[in-house]
């Protein structure tokens, strides 16, 4: 069983930015991909981003593609999401997912794992 616990959310102005951290309890984190979403109130879970199992290999969408990075440290169990240029419209409740498929999927679905979620909140 892996358990997931995200940490980093917070309250920040248009511009600024935040780092997410996801901390995984399995010593094998590095046999799972993992990517965060997000979801903001009245709105569906979105695909933000993922990472492959060797960290070589990071998929962003479209909306945070350039602003938002990925990495993780196979050393810490953990898998960071660096946020700049944040937008109001990227207010939402942000979670950190993880599965054994080899490539990262957009599908909340084929995600077993998740974390209880952080908030982050975007002031104009």
């Amino acid at each position: 069983q892996v358990q997931l616990v995200e940490s980093g959310g917070g309250l920040v102005q248009a511009g600024g930015s935040l780092r997410l951290s996801c901390a995984a309890s399995v010593r094998t984190f590095s046999d799972y991909l993992v990517a965060w979403f997000r979801q903001a109130s009245g709105k569906e879970r979105e695909f933000v981003g993922g990472i492959n199992r060797s960290g070589v290999s990071m998929t962003y969408a479209d909306s945070v593609k350039g602003r938002f990075t990925i990495a993780r440290d196979t050393a810490k169990n953990t898998v960071a999401l660096q946020m700049n240029s944040l937008k109001p419209e990227d207010t939402a409740v942000y979670y950190c997912a993880a599965t054994r498929l080899k490539w990262v999927s957009g599908r909340p679905n084929d995600y077993a794992y998740w974390g209880q979620g952080t908030q982050v909140t975007v002031s104009s």
